[in-house]
């Protein structure tokens, strides 16, 4: 029973001798390892195992696992004799550090699809022994590809019209992207390679159409594309046409042009007339006739336009026809021309009037707005005179017969008193006291008094005036005198109770009060 408990102890000591061992690679962290490459760059197999104290790398070497189980190897570093390459690989591989024995991750400059396969790092240490890590490297050979446009004829079977091929590591995808009616195959063959075949029906009007191939492979960020434009031949067609339309005697430059279709476009043009020579003074320049003369009367006749490329061959036929004069109903050119002046000088015309109504529109806007700027600043000011006149009536009392006595019970009495002041000074009634000299008497205007209106009774005469200025003071003081007031008072006013009163007349007309005494 102790010897199977002792046994245990060994036993977990031993698994944690051998993770505290395994904890010691710091690169790669994993026994086993897999790792991407492509063909033609450089690969890293990494392999870094760290020391602890009292330990020792003494040798450091990497194997390549055969197909048959075998090792082949590769290179050796010994912490006393350094590295040492072998065979194949002796120029190809290399240690990445200077010192291996500290870090040994392996360096293939020049990746090829024969290096494949296992690896394995193997650490030999002083004393705690070997360990090892295994890699397991895939090689990527990006694809190779190329396509191969066919030339095709109007009018042939169904065939095919593109061949796309590719070849790398994983075996690449292909398709096309094209807006073309057909069908496509796939077929792949041994040793990573695939091709691809485009087929339609031509027809002239695909020629020039895009019919590219892109070429899908997990080593590539976005698929490849291979750009490719159909070709379909067909045979040429020839229209002939007249410059200008109306052909008469004595026309100058006057030519037949020969348009010419067909893909490849023809090179060589022929022309005839009636079957033979072409008439004199007439040139071929590319597909036009041209008359280097003045059209005749017996220029007229059939005209014919033969084309040819590597396809077939195109003509056509054109009846001249010469009359004695023009045709046109619209005039000779010069009477063209003469419109044309006329119907530009109307339209010129036609915007400078726009242009004037527009501009003398803005400055009438403009005068307008102007005025009513002005408009606004005279009402202002007569408003405001308005105001100053209403303050002024506000202090004066109306003599109008309409208004109430109440409306006069409200005004001051103390005016009739200092008229009677002043009537006892002068010896004459306060009514007949001249304004002025009641105004002199106090500060500002004085009121009537109402305390002897009566029923039946007119209306007295305003006996309160506002105040004026210095020069009107003035003026009244040298146009009234006593004698002259007393005089004119008799004939229009009578004394009743200490008060004058205007004498009934049927046509009177009672004024409102004036600053001025008459």
């Amino acid at each position: 029973m102790e010897l199977a408990q002792q046994k245990a102890k060994c036993l977990a000591l031993l698994f944690l001798l051998v993770g505290w061992v395994q904890a010691d690679f710091v690169e790669p962290p994993q026994p086993d390892t897999s790792l991407r490459s492509l063909a033609e760059s450089q690969t890293r197999l990494p392999c870094h195992y760290k020391v602890e104290d009292g330990q020792k790398v003494v040798q450091v070497t990497w194997y390549k696992e055969l197909p048959d189980g075998s090792k082949d190897q590769i290179i050796t570093a010994h912490f006393m004799d350094g590295h040492t390459e072998f065979g194949r690989y002796s120029g190809r591989v290399r240690f990445e550090s200077s010192s291996p024995t500290e870090n040994s991750a392996l360096l293939i400059p020049s990746t090829e699809e024969s290096d494949e396969g296992s690896y394995t790092c193997h650490i030999s240490t002083f004393p705690n022994g070997n360990f090892e890590r295994h890699i397991t490297l895939t090689v990527w050979l990006l694809p190779i590809s190329s396509l191969d446009p066919v030339t095709l004829v109007e009018g042939q079977s169904f065939r095919v019209a593109a061949t796309c091929r590719a070849v790398g590591r994983p075996i690449p995808r292909l398709s096309w992207d094209t807006d073309l009616p057909g069908q496509f195959q796939n077929r792949t063959s041994e040793g990573g390679s695939v091709s691809s075949y485009y087929s339609l029906h031509p027809l002239r009007g695909m020629n020039g159409k895009k019919l590219d191939c892109l070429v899908w492979h997990p080593g590539l960020e976005q698929p490849r594309r291979i750009s490719n434009s159909l070709v379909v031949q067909y045979p040429p067609d020839a229209t002939i046409s007249a410059v200008p339309s109306d052909w008469y005697v004595g026309l100058e430059k006057a030519e037949l042009v020969c348009d010419i279709g067909g893909y490849p476009k023809p090179q060589n043009v022929t022309w005839t007339w009636r079957g033979g020579a072409l008439p004199d003074g007439v040139s071929v320049i590319g597909g036009k006739l041209a008359f280097g003369r003045s059209i005749r009367l017996n220029d007229s006749g059939v005209y014919g336009c033969v084309v040819k490329n590597n396809v077939g061959v195109g003509k056509t036929e054109y009846v001249l026809t010469v009359a004695e004069k023009s045709q046109r109903k619209g005039g000779s050119p010069d009477d063209n021309l003469l419109l044309i002046i006329i119907g530009a000088s109307a339209g010129a015309l036609v915007i400078i009037l726009v242009i004037a109504v527009l501009l003398v529109n803005r400055y009438h806007r403009h005068r307008n707005k102007k005025l009513e700027i002005e408009l606004s600043e005279k009402t202002q000011e007569i408003n405001n005179l308005s105001r100053q006149n209403s303050f002024r009536r506000l202090n004066s009392v109306s003599t109008d017969p309409r208004v109430q006595a109440e409306d006069y019970a409200l005004l001051r009495v103390d005016s009739r008193m200092k008229n009677s002041e002043m009537s006892l000074d002068s010896g004459l009634p306060s009514s007949l006291v001249p304004l002025k000299a009641q105004q002199d008497d106090g500060v500002g205007p004085r009121e009537p008094d109402v305390g002897h209106f009566s029923e039946g009774d007119s209306p007295h005469v305003e006996d309160w005036a506002p105040p004026r200025s210095p020069e009107e003071g003035h003026e009244d003081d040298e146009a009234s005198s006593s004698y002259q007031l007393s005089k004119a008072l008799q004939n229009h006013f009578y004394y009743s109770n200490g008060i004058l009163r205007p004498r009934p007349h049927s046509n009177a007309t009672l004024l409102q009060a004036s600053p001025q005494i008459i």
